[in-house]
């Protein structure tokens, strides 16, 4: 049996996220075996996020709050999370997230999802669409208004 323990995490921060988005990740998934569910911890020190405001095509993501009260902003407003609370970002626009630690006290969430690739995701402050065919492999991030039509190029 293949464990993993959302309580003891070892934690990566990556140096090429920008300030307000320096989290730490403890992805489980693969240590566990999973091949259709994707699942990390994340550790938010006092004014980092975890990823800029977002929402996905063909996934489903559910957030559980271990310690800490982050704010959580979707499509509806904001709210502050306490531990316990649990969540679900629905696909598409309804499922809009972006989870800030606002508090004096680092805040460690989790998130699980389903994992299908393709992988499309929508970022609605910077008008930005990414699409992940397969892992880390030929990621492609672009402006929604870069848009041509489905003929352009053909003959």
């Amino acid at each position: 049996m293949r464990r993993f323990n959302v309580f003891t995490p070892e934690f990566t921060y990556a140096d090429e996220r920008p300030a307000g988005y320096r989290a730490g990740t403890a992805r489980f998934g693969p240590v566990i075996g999973a091949a259709r569910m994707a699942g990390t911890v994340y550790e938010l020190p006092p004014g980092e996020s975890t990823w800029p405001y977002h929402y996905e095509w063909g996934a489903e993501e559910w957030l559980l709050v271990l310690e800490g009260r982050p704010t959580l902003r979707h499509a509806n407003g904001e709210d502050t999370l306490e531990p316990g609370d649990l969540v679900c970002f629905p696909n598409g626009p309804e499922g809009a997230h972006k989870v800030t630690n606002r508090g004096d006290e680092t805040a460690r969430v989790i998130i699980v999802s389903t994992y299908e690739r393709p992988a499309v995701a929508v970022f609605p402050d910077s008008d930005k669409l990414g699409v992940w065919p397969d892992g880390e492999r030929d990621i492609h991030m672009s402006p929604r208004s870069s848009h041509v039509d489905y003929w352009t190029g053909e003959t």
